[in-house]
């Protein structure tokens, strides 16, 4: 290169002189957001970021998709998975899971930070076995069940900034009929499986058993499991199987109970009201009155219409004041048909992303993927 064109570079970019190892080491310590500013800054840095060779050092929006049931009794097996992307083609994976071995069936329980929990059935009388895997890297292991029974599930606890080992908590119910003939899963018993471990390290029984919402979506955050209950509280429980209760801001005219979900390192807790729905941060998770109200909207506001459709909000960017919401109606005859909107708060602006369609069903499941070989000692 001349000397003049060195100099002309030199002034528009000043580490130019920088060896591609060494930037690209730089710009990976900055934030996803500060990563997609730092595309515009030449053609240069461009192509150093969308290297796939960079992908593992560079940060990556941490949300891809999201993973969900399906139902559909015209098939078989008539519950399966289905997978939905947000954020692009950036992360290819096989959401399919043909990568697992072929068992009877295989449950999807749960997702957390890149990994899978799901259930393999076999054949009876045979006990099932847990499955953890990353679609990313295509990475599985699977562990018997500990105190499994038809109506127990599973909820998956790991964070890769503190370990790469994760945890399973087994909630086995007691299951009863209330007096409105509904039933109530009155958890009872936990157990708590540990990969670094190797096996089932505790299973706790609880004195008196905590309420919690049936199918209810668990949250992982600083090694504790958050689960939603009935009564206005949220169940926290630790990697030892204790268990404390966070009472929750309440609604006169709450139809549902609430619903968890952590971003940007807090948790939060969305409540339904009769008309709007108020989405609160819990400051500091020690203190058990200290919720912020983040951001409330009418439905006449996000929808044009009253609250004769059934919404949800199924999560949070983890990165972005971003909600994400579903919204069902009933179809002519009785079929009912799921759309998936996104949500930011700060514009209140509301995008339609895709219809869902009749066969899927809850939980929803946000996809973060993970590069790392989490578990290298599978398969």
């Amino acid at each position: 290169m001349a000397t003049g064109s060195m100099e002309t570079a030199l002034m528009s970019d000043p580490t130019a002189k920088l060896p591609d190892d060494l930037l690209v080491e730089i710009i990976s310590r900055v934030p996803f957001k500060s990563t997609r500013c730092c595309k515009c800054v030449s053609t240069r840095w461009r192509d150093l970021i969308a290297h796939p060779d960079h992908r593992e050092k560079l940060p990556r929006s941490t949300l891809a998709g999201f993973f969900y049931k399906t139902y559909d009794i015209a098939s078989r097996p008539y519950d399966s998975h289905g997978y939905l992307s947000v954020s692009g083609n950036w992360c290819p994976i096989d959401a399919s899971l043909s990568f697992l071995p072929k068992w009877e069936k295989i449950d999807l329980l749960d997702c957390c930070n890149g990994l899978l929990l799901c259930r393999c059935s076999k054949p009876y009388p045979e006990e099932p076995d847990y499955l953890v895997c990353n679609p990313a890297t295509e990475k599985w292991v699977t562990f018997p069940a500990n105190e499994w029974s038809s109506e127990s599930y599973a909820r998956l606890g790991f964070d890769p900034a503190v370990s790469s080992h994760f945890y399973v908590f087994e909630l086995v119910p007691a299951v009863a009929l209330n007096w409105n003939l509904k039933y109530e899963y009155n958890i009872e018993e936990v157990g708590i499986y540990s990969s670094k471990a190797g096996g089932w390290t505790h299973q706790i029984e609880w004195d008196d058993p905590i309420d919690i919402r049936n199918f209810s979506g668990g949250t992982f955050l600083s090694g504790v499991l958050y689960l939603c209950s009935y009564n206005n509280l949220v169940a926290a429980i630790d990697v030892e199987g204790n268990c404390r209760f966070i009472p929750v801001p309440t609604l006169n005219d709450a139809r549902c109970g609430p619903y968890i979900y952590a971003s940007r390192g807090q948790l939060y807790v969305a409540n339904y009201g009769a008309a709007e729905v108020s989405i609160w941060v819990l400051e500091d998770s020690s203190s058990e009155d200290y919720w912020t109200l983040k951001h409330n909207a009418s439905y006449l506001q996000l929808f044009g219409s009253s609250s004769e459709e059934y919404y949800g909000v199924i999560s949070a960017h983890p990165e972005d004041d971003v909600l994400f919401i579903t919204v069902e109606t009933t179809l002519p005859g009785y079929r009912l048909q799921m759309k998936l909107f996104s949500y930011e708060i700060d514009s209140k602006e509301l995008r339609f992303i895709c219809d869902l369609g009749w066969t899927s069903r809850c939980p929803y499941l946000p996809y973060v993927p993970l590069f790392s070989e989490s578990l290298a000692d599978g398969h």
